[in-house]
């Protein structure tokens, strides 16, 4: 997933960003249909469609549309390296939203360790300044990917949680096609009011490489993990996204590492593993 980062900085230089990610899920649904389609018309025999819509709505809202869309605006003012680290917090809210709606306990130990992730993701946004924090003065793409984050930490829980006799390429399939429908709308807003996209040669090969390698693959590989170890397990996957942000900032958009990111990493760090540490 972590080239999806690529993405978000390189792509949307080409490719307005609601019209890169509606157009990203819609290839991805319709490469996924032609490969898959015997499977799911199989399952479709055992599946309640009119029953299970709004649940796939919802995935397919959270996970293609909010984090399809929000890292492709929020690339257009921020770092990789910031959406990398803040886009590492998801976890924590993955285990927020268990612990509000799904019974999981709190201690003393994980509030510490949600403060610290809390603080670690405001150094990022401000850049070690505390007067932006207190003037409320962000930049927009921080908030953008922390938007994302909470998206994926919705999109995880409700993946796992929900049960269904769908084969993993079948219910990627019909999530892709209802990430798409949820940014159709956004889609022709952007394409009327700010930015018309230009089909040409940059479009395909952005738009193709988001659907493949961070789209297809990434999503599919997340999928199968999370179904043996869980969500809030595999959410910890996204630690590689500091990892990769910050290799990928630097060698092909020519970003640099400034001391609020070592402090902002390593708080979230701090803060993810006292969440996770099992207690007596």
């Amino acid at each position: 997933m972590s080239t999806n980062l690529i993405v978000a900085r390189g792509g949307v230089e080409f490719v307005p960003p609601i019209s890169l990610a509606f157009w990203r899920w819609l290839f991805v649904f319709l490469i996924l249909i032609f490969f898959n389609f015997l499977v799911l018309k199989r399952d479709f025999s055992k599946f309640n469609f009119k029953k299970e819509y709004f649940k796939l709505f919802v995935l397919g809202a959270t996970g293609c549309g909010i984090c399809g869309a929000f890292p492709f605006i929020a690339g257009q003012t921020t770092t990789v390296i910031n959406m990398g680290i803040i886009y590492t917090s998801s976890p924590i809210f993955i285990i927020l939203i268990s612990c509000l709606f799904f019974g999981e306990k709190f201690n003393s130990i994980k509030i510490l360790g949600l403060l610290l992730c809390l603080v670690g993701v405001s150094i990022i946004i401000t850049k070690g300044n505390l007067e932006l924090l207190l003037n409320f003065k962000f930049n927009p793409g921080d908030i953008w990917i922390l938007g994302a984050a909470i998206g994926w930490a919705i999109y995880s829980i409700y993946l796992y949680n929900w049960k269904t006799n769908l084969t993993d390429f079948s219910r990627f399939t019909l999530i892709s096609f209802f990430g798409a429908i949820s940014l159709f709308p956004f889609y022709l807003f952007e394409e009327i009011n700010i930015a018309s996209t230009i089909f040409n040669t940059n479009f395909f090969k952005w738009t193709l490489f988001a659907s493949i390698s961070p789209g297809i693959i990434a999503f599919s590989l997340y999928t199968i993990t999370q179904r043996y170890l869980g969500a809030t397990v595999t959410g910890f996957t996204l630690y590689l996204y500091t990892i990769y942000g910050s290799f990928f900032g630097i060698i092909f958009f020519g970003e640099t590492l400034e001391y609020f990111h070592y402090i902002g990493a390593l708080s979230v760090f701090i803060g993810i593993y006292l969440v996770k540490k099992k207690t007596k």
